[in-house]
């Protein structure tokens, strides 16, 4: 596999075989995401002038503050009416507008979890909303008749932590309501901001759950 061949320079076998913990991150990781999709469902229901902070993947305002957990949906969504002078599209029109972001989690990577839940303990750790955790709950999650704990012991979700990576002090929530050593852990996260950030407090970081399962079953 071209990933493992890619991260055989960074890390090792022995390296991840010694880290019995990993904290996995849900867009980006397990969830595609499509920009310019959910772009075109805003523009759909009249919410157009919103299109920058998606396209941006700007974390202020009224996203932000339903990511941090400072507003819920239906606050959100009244907040995407107002913004964008004309919309009258409902709470469920704009909730599936910013759906259309997610674009699954393909089935190869929800067998890498079991597999790697076999010899690890894993935890998720996501910037996300209640709109996205509910659709990844309900419809990626439950595929082949499974449920997220199926997957993770705990679940981590920035909008009920009321903080958002990079902030290192969501790392160390998670190390303390776990009990993970960050020498015995793993951290994989497409952003390189946030892999800088679990660094910093000795866990390891990768950008790929690819690159880890190759290694760990290859």
């Amino acid at each position: 596999m071209a990933h493992g061949k890619a991260y055989k320079s960074e890390m090792t076998h022995k390296t991840i075989k010694e880290r019995r913990n990993i904290i996995v991150d849900l867009g980006g990781v397990l969830t595609g995401l499509d920009r310019r999709r959910c772009i075109e469902a805003f523009k759909n229901i009249g919410a157009g002038a919103i299109a920058g902070y998606v396209d941006e993947c700007r974390q202020e305002d009224f996203f932000h503050d339903l990511e941090v957990g400072n507003t819920d949906t239906g606050e959100f969504c009244e907040a995407v009416r107002r913004a964008c002078q004309g919309c009258d599209a409902t709470d469920e029109a704009v909730c599936d507008a910013w759906n259309a972001l997610l674009t699954g989690i393909p089935q190869h990577r929800l067998d890498m979890l079991l597999e790697l839940k076999r010899d690890h303990r894993l935890v998720l750790l996501s910037n996300t909303n209640p709109i996205h955790w509910h659709k990844a709950e309900a419809e990626y999650f439950s595929a082949g008749g499974h449920a997220v704990s199926d997957y993770f012991e705990q679940v981590f979700l920035s909008y009920r932590m009321h903080l958002v990576k990079p902030d290192e002090e969501i790392f160390r929530r998670v190390l303390r309501e776990t009990g993970f050593a960050p020498s015995d852990t793993l951290f994989i996260d497409d952003s390189a901001a946030n892999r800088a950030a679990a660094m910093r407090l000795g866990i390891a970081a990768v950008a790929e759950l690819e690159a880890v399962a190759c290694l760990e079953y290859t």
